[in-house]
């Protein structure tokens, strides 16, 4: 098999390959993707179609083998909303760079864009495999929920994941998920979503349709989704750029660390600063999230 090249994505304006893969190479125990020597590797599934995407400095995108082109349609979608592509980063730049925060930031990472999560039961699930503990802890639940649910594929001797499907966590007893060192409450949550996406009683393009508060209000009326997780989720897969997960412990470290506090500031205080974020809180967010790991 050959990598063959698509021509079907450019670059945007304020696109940064470095940084994109600064973010999604900070573990080493994550599953869905992989990065080897410059390159990020994404395996994807279209319509049964396996589809292995490797993407390059400059926004050179690969295919290996022979892709339908309605595979490599389907898999240039993806990548555009994983990557925030189609975004015009212009506004956000001119707001950052009057406030006192976000201008170094945004001058030291320009052309960091999301990295998303499209699909709303994977953003869900990370997002509720997060709750409560620290980063490497919850990579190594993940890693151990895809390895346990997802499939696996070996391609050209590398081995290539999928996160698993919510109708295969939907047919799980919590004792099957509390082997892998979720807690109880967890488990309920992860299987109960895994019902709701796979019915079809909670779908993300019908929600695409409603307004921010109204996303947010949906989401919240999930067991176990509580306010950071519903704003987690906006900002990652719903690619809401006023999403705003105030109470997010690495946001308030980051912010700490740029003001130089001797303690994480008060809610308030992050709500006088935000105020002059409003529409791209989502983006502020995520640039300090990037401080975090320089």
């Amino acid at each position: 098999m050959k990598w063959a090249e698509y021509s079907g994505l450019q670059a945007p304006a304020d696109f940064h390959f470095g940084e994109c893969l600064s973010f999604l190479g900070r573990s080493d125990t994550e599953t869905t993707h992989s990065i080897k020597d410059g390159h990020l590797y994404k395996l994807l599934k279209s319509d049964g179609e396996l589809i292995l995407v490797r993407i390059s400095e400059g926004l050179k995108i690969s295919f290996l083998g022979d892709i339908s082109e309605k595979g490599k349609r389907a898999a240039g979608l993806y990548i555009q909303e994983w990557l925030d592509l189609d975004r015009d980063l212009t506004p956000f730049y001119e707001l950052a760079a009057l406030d006192p925060v976000l201008w170094a930031l945004t001058e030291n990472y320009r052309g960091l864009r999301i990295a998303g999560i499209p699909d709303l039961f994977e953003a869900l699930s990370w997002a509720v495999i997060g709750q409560q503990i620290n980063l490497t802890f919850a990579y190594t639940l993940k890693k151990r929920l895809v390895e346990a649910y997802g499939e696996k594929h070996t391609i050209l001797n590398e081995t290539y994941w999928l996160f698993p499907q919510p109708e295969a966590i939907a047919e799980l007893q919590t004792d099957d998920l509390r082997k892998l060192q979720f807690t109880g409450r967890k488990a309920e949550y992860m299987i109960g979503i895994a019902k709701a996406v796979s019915s079809g009683e909670l779908a993300k393009k019908a929600l695409q349709k409603l307004d921010d508060q109204q996303v947010r209000n949906t989401l919240m009326s999930i067991r176990g989704v509580g306010a950071w997780t519903a704003d987690y989720v906006m900002m990652k897969s719903f690619r809401r750029t006023a999403a705003f997960p105030i109470g997010d412990a690495g946001l308030h470290n980051a912010l700490k660390a740029q003001l130089n506090l001797p303690e994480k500031p008060a809610l308030d205080q992050i709500k006088k600063l935000a105020a002059r974020w409003e529409g791209w809180q989502a983006y502020a967010v995520f640039y300090l999230w990037r401080s975090l790991y320089e």
